[in-house]
């Protein structure tokens, strides 16, 4: 009796263990797919455009001899503004270094350069009939700045500041009543000096028409920038029947606000 009790046991744990061999086994469920993270970090070159204006433009004269009275008698302007505005064009090229992926300070520095069409003549008539004219032009304004901002994902939003460089014309000329030159003078030259300001700028998803790449590469940005070249004194030596010397102080700082595009590496 307990021969067969056991046998039957035997039998019944047999047969369910090769039923549980049959039994499909539990899949484990697919690991998650991790989410991409936007970084700022990489190269970058883009383009830019934009609008400049200046701030401080001012033409101070006065004469250098005790006989080079023209000032005082009116005769000659001792303040004339010279006000210029125009477009501004350019290329940048920088690199940026992310702390931490998503959201956090990001830190760079770029390198710009970029056509300036600011050019003013201004001729004025004085008191005793003198024809008195200024002109001063710059045809490039590039910058060489550090960058530090924080990032809100693909909203990058910073400001800048350092080195700035510009090619500038400056010319005046003095003419009697009947328009004979007696007083001229003028230089060329790259003026240095600073440039401050900030801005904001926008990773394009990839599914963006602007995104031609259609990569996480594209940015674009919007930004302002202040600069100042300093002062610049330009003799304005006698010639025929003038006497004696003139001396003009220029000024020249300005603001310019431009947008751009960029395309950055290693995303």
């Amino acid at each position: 009796m307990n021969k067969a009790i056991l046998s039957a046991a035997t039998f019944a744990a047999l047969t369910a263990a090769a039923s549980a061999a049959d039994l499909p086994r539990r899949a484990f469920p697919p690991a998650p797919i991790p989410v991409p993270v936007f970084t700022w970090t990489g190269a970058y070159f883009g383009i830019n455009a934009g609008y400049i204006t200046s701030t401080k433009d001012t033409a101070r004269t006065a004469g250098v001899f005790p006989a080079n009275v023209g000032v005082l008698t009116g005769n000659r302007p001792g303040v004339l503004r010279l006000p210029q505005d125009g477009f501004t064009g350019g290329s940048q090229l920088g690199y940026n270094y992310q702390f931490t992926p998503g959201s956090g300070f990001v830190a760079g520095a770029e390198v710009d350069a970029g056509y300036t069409d600011l050019d003013r003549r201004r001729s004025v008539v004085g008191q005793a009939g003198g024809i008195s004219t200024f002109r001063r032009a710059g045809d490039f304004l590039g910058t060489v700045r550090g960058r530090v901002g924080y990032a809100f994902d693909r909203v990058l939003v910073y400001g800048t500041g350092g080195f700035a460089y510009a090619s500038e014309r400056y010319a005046g000329l003095f003419q009697t009543a009947r328009g004979d030159l007696n007083f001229f003078g003028s230089r060329a030259r790259v003026e240095t000096g600073y440039a401050v300001g900030g801005g904001i700028e926008y990773a394009l998803p990839t599914d963006s028409f602007l995104n031609v790449f259609h990569t996480n590469a594209v940015t674009v940005k919007a930004e302002a920038l202040y600069y100042d070249l300093g002062q610049r004194t330009l003799p304005l030596m006698a010639t025929g029947r003038g006497a004696g010397a003139y001396v003009t102080r220029f000024q020249n700082e300005g603001v310019l606000g431009r947008v751009g595009l960029n395309y950055k590496f290693g995303s």
